[in-house]
Formats: structure tokens, sequence, C-alpha cells
């Protein structure tokens, strides 16, 4: 059977990897504010990516798998930016970049698949909700276009819901000649399924037609510029990317999962041009990785972890960290960077922030939190 999804699949023809299957979905809303979600599939590691090279505990706990912090950029007396963020560190210069530490959503465990459930979801146990939080955000802001549109073969569980979503990848492949795609279109003029789902394929294609079709980190970012600066794109987006599951050989597979998505990032920002003022980028991942190395040259399922702010819109040069220290005593469960400040917490601010939204309302609608505590600061220029 061909769905809907599927079909516009077939059309667009398939994206590659980097980052490990990086995926792309779009919304579109009517505002001149970006918002992209950004999430590290597989558990990334908090503890060397925002590094805490003043925690005693730190170096004696990760042995080799330390960040020597002469070669990460220090942020503040705590804290240091793993080397392979470059670029980030030149955001975080220009107050560009935010970062959060010790934040976990409300999962408590160790699965993959349940925590990207609970973080997508914005449930508080995993298979709660059935639609993700970003599609009620879409739900919440005035629709400029009749669907979404996802740069993917599936829509990610975060941007699912009533939202109609359509699909766009793209192709490896020559292009179709035009000749071919009229015929095609002359073909299913008259069919009522196909006649409406080759149009919107066609929009789609029409909306990327300058974008390429490469897919190193440098092109996915400057494809998913193209589509937000568009005066008639998306001003939502979620990219996936995956491959932050390093049990073994940590320190060479962070530093290039790393660089892929510093080079990503600041592609995408240099390819917004003047909308990177107007665009926040909130990155994260399901939950973090335990505080001891393992015996593998790697790191196990852990707790909390960092998230970033990244953008023109961020009030940066900050990190917003309740640090609870590494000692023994202080470890969730004996193993873990305690959990402190809440990913929900974070993400509803964020959202509020950038459109302009009620931020009881958002937290209500995105996480069903009519009685947490909101942010304790701003986190976007006013």
């Amino acid at each position: 059977m061909i769905t809907r999804r599927n079909f516009l699949w077939c059309a667009g023809a398939g994206v590659g990897s980097m980052l490990v299957g990086s995926r792309m979905a779009f919304a579109s809303v009517e505002s001149d504010r970006r918002f992209v979600f950004v999430i590290q599939r597989g558990a990334a590691d908090g503890l060397n990516i925002v590094v805490p090279y003043a925690d005693p505990a730190y170096s004696s706990l990760r042995g080799a798998l330390a960040i020597d912090p002469s070669s990460a950029t220090k942020l503040d007396g705590t804290f240091a930016l793993h080397p392979s963020l470059a670029e980030t560190a030149k955001m975080y210069a220009a107050q560009q970049a935010l970062f959060v530490h010790a934040v976990a959503s409300p999962y408590r465990d160790r699965s993959h698949f349940d925590g990207q459930n609970v973080l997508e979801t914005g449930g508080t146990a995993p298979y709660q909700p059935k639609d993700g939080w970003l599609n009620r955000l879409v739900s919440m802001l005035p629709v400029s276009k009749a669907n979404a549109i996802a740069l993917a073969p599936t829509v990610p569980l975060a941007l699912r819901g009533r939202a109609d979503v359509t699909s766009y990848a793209p192709s490896g492949l020559p292009q179709a000649p035009d000749d071919l795609l009229v015929r095609v279109t002359q073909l299913y003029s008259g069919d009522p399924q196909l006649h409406a789902l080759w149009t919107s394929a066609m929009d789609a294609r029409g909306l990327a037609a300058d974008a390429g079709a490469r897919q190193d980190p440098a092109s996915l970012g400057k494809l998913a510029a193209s589509f937000l600066s568009r005066a008639d794109g998306p001003r939502i987006a979620m990219i996936e990317t995956g491959g932050w599951d390093t049990h073994t050989a940590q320190n060479q597979r962070l530093g290039a999962q790393l660089k892929a998505l510093d080079t990503m990032m600041a592609a995408m920002r240099d390819s917004l041009g003047e909308h990177w003022a107007n665009t926040t980028v909130l990155v994260a991942t399901e939950f973090g990785r335990m505080a001891a190395a393992n015996g593998t040259g790697g790191t196990d399922h852990g707790t909390a972890s960092a998230a970033m702010l990244l953008g023109g819109a961020v009030q940066g040069g900050r990190i917003l960290a309740d640090w609870p220290g590494l000692a023994p005593s202080a470890l969730y469960q004996g193993r873990d960077l305690r959990p402190t400040l809440g990913l929900d917490s974070l993400i509803a601010a964020a959202a509020a922030e950038t459109f302009g939204l009620d931020p009881v309302r958002v937290r209500s609608s995105l996480f069903n939190q009519k009685a947490a505590s909101p942010m304790s600061t701003r986190l976007l220029r006013t």
C-alpha cells in the first residue's frame, strides 16, 4: 500500500547519512521567528561536550576519556567546550550560544527507544501521548500553509499529530527531466488521491530547487536554511541526528559527531544571513551518559546531560546550571550526573519566548505542566 508519506518519499528519493542518518522536518506558521529542534539520538555525553573541568571528580571519573581543558574553549571558571565545537565557541563568544547543564527529561531509565519517546511526545512516561510536542506547538500558531513538510522518509515523532505533514528528501540521483514531470502531472490529474499527493510533492520540490542534493554536514545546514529563509517557507524545523551512543572508542567518535554538528550549524547560520537574528536552535538528547568511563573506551547510559541554545535570537554567552557536582554522594543512583533542571521547562520556555506565547499555556499544551515552575531566567533577547 502506498501511503501519503511513502509516496512523497518515492517522489523525493533518498536522503543520505550525516551524523548517522540525519533527517529534517519543517512546519509552516505565520511568524518571522525561526525555531529549530535538533535531537541527538543515542544519548549524547554532556560531560564531554560541556566539560566541568573544574569539578575535582571529573578527571578521575573519566580517566583517559577526560577532555584536556588546555585543548578546549574555556567558557567560565567551571566549564569548557569540546574542542571540536570551534564554530559553536565563536557563537558563544558572540553571545549567540547558551548551554544548559545537568538537564534531563522526566524519563529516568536507560532505554533509547523509551527515552526518545518521552522526549518527543512530551509525556512523563513512555508511550502515553500519541502526538509530538512540536506538532502541538505548530497547532498553537497561525498556520501559513495547510501542510508542514518533512525532509525525511518518515516524519519524526515530535512533529506527528493533527498538523498535516508531507515529506521531501533530496536525491543523489540525476534530476528528472521537466518533460517527465509534466507527463506524470497530466497522468495523475484525474486521480482523486494521487493528484493531491503529486501536487504537494512538486510544491516541496520547488521550495528546495536551489539547495542541491549533497548530503554532507555543510550542505545539509545550507539546505535547512534554504527552506527557513524563504518568504513562503517554513518557520519550524526538526533535525534528527544519530550516532551519539558511544559505548566504545568515545573520544574519536564523539569528536567526529561534534565536528559534523558544528559544521552543519555554522552552515545554517551563514546561509540564513539576516534571518539568523530571528532564529533559535535547541539541541538536546534523550538522556546523558554515566559519569565514569567504562572498560571499553567509552561510557554507558546515564541520566542528565547538556543542552544547547544557538541562534541570533539567543541571549547567549552564558551557562545555566544548578551544578550538583560529581562526587560519589552527589551522583544519581551512585553513577550518573544528577538532573537539576527540566528539559521540558527549557523547551517550553524557548518555544514561548520565540513566538511570543503565554509560557503557562505553552507548558500546559506541550507538556501538561500547569503547576510546573517556569525557567527563572530569560533565554532570548527581548
